[in-house]
């Protein structure tokens, strides 16, 4: 079985060659192409079909966050995810690319062995986001100027104990905090967190943390 396919989009070539070679060099992991801006990794992300894509946010012709709501919103790319880069820690720019899909984010002064890790987890299918930081984004949520339409996220169809479940979610804990706050099993929160994510069409924990906010299950404070 091929291992984890990597594509790379960066406007800085330095990091690009720095990232590709890093990559490269892991077993498990392959560096499929590059892309030097958003519009770049976008039509790379359609011919490529990359597992990952390490986007950067600010990019010329396209930004980061657009190309990542492009390549997600897109059903012939739906399956390719998205770990963004950034050189600030969570502000605007990644919650905006969070809402858009994207899996996760990373500082670009990331330790390697961390970066690495960080695209297995993504490929996986997991959601780059601790507790603490998904506590974090609930808060940058609420900054966002636009009103929010919490109709936008209807919980119909979501059972009593789902409906828990995603409120503790929304609340930064991990699946094993609400196993032991709920207590049930491991499997049962995974079972509950897969209904969830079908029924609210999210595409991961981020997209789970936001529809708890925008439903009003959950608050900052």
């Amino acid at each position: 079985m091929s291992g984890v396919r990597v594509l790379i989009a960066d406007d800085q070539r330095l990091l690009r060659a720095s990232f590709g070679v890093l990559i490269g060099a892991t077993p498990g992991l392959e560096v499929v192409g590059e892309a030097e801006n958003g519009l770049r990794a976008v039509e790379r992300a359609a011919e490529l079909l990359p597992d990952v894509v390490l986007m950067d946010i600010r990019m010329p012709e396209l930004d980061g966050i657009e190309a990542t709501r492009r390549i997600c919103g897109d059903p012939a790319t739906a399956g390719v995810k998205v770990l963004i880069l950034t050189t600030f820690d969570l502000d605007a720019y990644v919650f905006s690319a969070l809402r858009s899909g994207a899996s996760g984010f990373l500082l670009k002064d990331t330790p390697p062995g961390d970066l690495l890790s960080a695209i297995r987890v993504v490929a996986g299918g997991e959601a780059l986001l601790a507790p603490s930081v998904t506590r974090r984004l609930i808060g940058e949520f609420a900054k966002q100027p636009q009103p929010r339409q919490r109709s936008s996220r209807s919980l119909d169809g979501v059972t009593a104990r789902e409906r828990e479940v995603l409120e503790l979610v929304g609340q930064g804990l991990s699946n094993t905090e609400i196993a032991e706050q709920l207590i049930v099993s491991m499997a049962t929160v995974k079972t509950h967190m897969g209904q969830l994510l079908a029924k609210l069409h999210a595409r991961d924990r981020a997209q789970l943390v936001i529809a708890a906010y925008e439903s009003g299950l959950v608050s900052v404070g």
